[in-house]
C-alpha cells in the first residue's frame, strides 16, 4: 500500500482489539453478483452470521477510499451458502508502480501490489509467506522486500530461474564485466528452425550464452551473477519491441509455434533483424536494478536462500507444520493458459525438457476443484492457527464461470472458513490488446481474491 495507507491500515489494527466483533455490511440494497458486468438479484440468503474479525480486514475493506471510490458491498452464493464481498479498486492500475525488479513478464501473472495488499494487512516483518503456484515470483519477491520470510513452489523448475536471481541482484558493473568475459561467437549448435525468430548473428549469440550456461552447470561454478543473466536473457529471448532479441511476435510472457510464427512474419512482411544480445542484457539489467539501493539490498540479503521448491503444491513435506502466516497464490485457471506450450522457447534456453515437467490441466471444473481441495488441504497444514490464504481467480468461460464461487467450497471441505471475496474492480490496459481484446471483453476481467482463515 501506498504510505497514507499504510499509516492508516497501522491506526485500525491498533484500535482492533482481538476477536472483536463488527456489524455486518447493512443488507438494505445488498446484492448478489453472478458477475460484474451484469448484477442479477437473487432470494436475498438474509445476513450473516455475526463474525468475529480479529485483524480488522472487513472493517478495512468497508472503509477503504484510497483511490476515490466507496466499497460496495455484495454477497457471493458458492453452493447455495453467502460470503461477504467486497468491491473497489483496492490497488493501483498504474504500470511500474512496484519495485523495478517485479519487470519480467510471465503469463497470467498478477501485479505485485496484490501480495502487497494482504501483506501489509494480514502479516508482521519476520512472518512467512508462502507462494505454492509461484509463477515469477511475485509473491515472493514482494515479500522479501517487505521484510517478510519468502517460500515458493512450482511444478516447473522455469520459476527457480526466474525468481532466485531477483533474490539476490548483482550490480550492474559486475554483470558487465561477467558478459565481457563470454565469447559470444563460440556456438556449438545453431537450431535452423529458429531463424523464424531471430537474425542468424542473434541466434549464433543465443546459442553461444546457452552453451556458457550449460557448461558452467556441468562444472559446477555457475554463481549468482550467471543465474542473473540467465534470468535476464529468459525474459528478452521473444517479445514485440525491439528490446527483445526476436522479431516482432508475441508479448514476451509466452513463445508462440514456428507455424504461428512464420503466419506473422507473412502478415507483416518481416524479416528477423539483427539484434546484439549482451547489449540488450546490459540495458534491461540496468532497468531492472533501477530501484535497488543499499536498503534494498540489505532487505534481500536476508532472504536469498530460502527455499524455492520444486514439485505439486499438494505435496510440500519440506515446509514444517503450522509455519506460515499467509498464502497469497493464483492457480491455473482451468485450461485458459497452456503454460508448458507457452514456455517451450525458455525451457528449451534453459536445458528443461517441458514435455517432461507434469503440469495438470483440467477441462471439467470439477476435475479442477478435486486438484484445489488437495491442494487447501496441504495449505492448511502448513498454515499457522490465524493463519490465511489469499487466492486469486478470476472468471473464465467467457464469464460463465465464476472461479470465486466454484472455490469457497474446496476449501470449507478442509475446514477452511472462507473469510471474504474482494474484487479488485478497475480500469486497466489488458495484455490482450495485442489481440483486439479490450477491458471488460473477453479473459478476466478483475482480480477476485477469496480470503480464508484456518481456526
Amino acid at each position: 500500500m501506498w504510505p497514507s495507507a499504510v499509516n492508516r491500515w497501522s491506526k485500525l489494527r491498533a484500535e482492533t482489539p482481538s476477536a472483536s466483533r463488527y456489524p455486518a455490511p447493512r443488507t438494505t440494497g445488498m446484492i448478489t453478483e453472478p458477475s460484474l458486468t451484469q448484477q442479477t438479484l437473487f432470494p436475498d440468503p438474509g445476513p450473516p452470521l455475526p463474525r468475529q474479525d480479529p485483524d480488522g480486514i472487513h472493517r478495512l475493506l468497508t472503509e477503504f477510499d484510497q483511490f476515490g471510490s466507496k466499497t460496495v458491498p455484495l454477497r457471493t452464493l458458492a453452493e447455495g451458502r453467502a460470503v461477504d464481498s467486497y468491491v473497489n479498486e483496492f490497488w493501483t492500475s498504474k504500470q511500474r508502480a512496484a519495485n523495478s525488479l517485479h519487470e519480467i513478464s510471465y503469463r497470467a501473472c498478477f501485479k505485485p501490489q496484490l501480495p502487497r495488499f494482504f501483506i501489509d494487512a494480514l502479516t508482521e516483518p519476520g512472518d512467512c509467506v508462502y507462494d505454492p503456484f509461484l509463477g515469477r515470483g511475485t509473491t515472493m519477491l514482494e515479500a522479501a522486500l517487505c521484510g517478510r520470510v519468502p517460500i515458493g513452489c512450482d511444478i516447473n523448475p522455469l520459476s527457480v530461474s526466474l525468481v532466485a536471481p531477483r533474490l539476490a541482484p548483482p550490480t550492474l558493473d559486475a554483470v558487465q564485466a561477467r558478459i565481457d568475459t563470454i565469447d559470444f561467437a563460440r556456438a556449438a549448435e545453431i537450431p535452423a528452425d529458429l531463424l523464424v525468430f531471430f537474425h542468424p548473428e542473434t541466434l549464433r549469440q543465443i546459442c553461444a550464452l546457452r552453451g556458457y550456461f550449460a557448461e558452467r552447470r556441468t562444472s559446477g561454478v555457475m554463481d549468482l551473477v550467471d543465474e542473473w543473466i540467465e534470468m535476464v536473457a529468459l525474459n528478452r529471448l521473444t517479445g514485440h519491441s525491439t528490446g527483445f532479441f526476436s522479431v516482432y511476435t508475441m508479448p514476451p510472457n509466452q513463445a508462440v509455434t514456428l507455424a504461428s510464427q512464420k503466419k506473422i512474419n507473412a502478415r507483416r512482411d518481416q524479416q528477423p533483424e539483427l539484434r546484439d544480445v549482451p547489449s540488450l542484457i546490459v540495458k534491461k539489467t540496468k532497468s531492472l536494478l533501477a530501484d535497488v539501493d543499499d536498503e534494498v539490498r540489505a532487505q534481500l540479503a536476508q532472504h536469498h536462500s530460502v527455499p524455492i521448491l520444486v514439485g505439486d503444491a499438494a505435496q510440500t513435506p519440506q515446509i514444517a507444520d503450522d509455519s506460515v502466516r499467509l498464502v497469497v497464490t493464483s492457480p491455473p485457471f482451468l485450461d485458459v493458459v497452456q503454460y508448458k506450450d507457452d514456455n517451450w522457447l525458455r525451457c528449451w534456453f534453459c536445458g528443461i525438457d517441458a514435455e517432461a515437467v507434469p503440469m495438470s490441466l483440467h477441462r471439467k471444473l470439477e476435475d479442477w476443484k478435486t486438484k484445489m481441495t488437495g491442494v487447501f488441504q496441504e495449505l492448511k497444514r502448513v498454515l499457522q492457527p490465524g493463519g490465511y490464504i489469499a487466492f486469486e481467480v478470476g472468471e473464465v468461460r467467457g464469464g460463465k464461470v465464476r472461479l470465486d464461487e466454484a472455490v469457497v467450497p474446496c476449501g470449507r471441505a478442509v475446514g477452511l472458513d472462507p473469510v471474504l471475496v474482494l474484487i479488485n474492480d478497475q480500469k486497466f490496459t489488458k495484455t490482450a490488446n495485442c489481440w483486439g481484446v479490450g477491458n471488460n471483453q473477453k479473459g478476466t476481467n478483475t482480480n477476485r481474491v477469496v480470503l480464508f482463515r484456518k481456526s
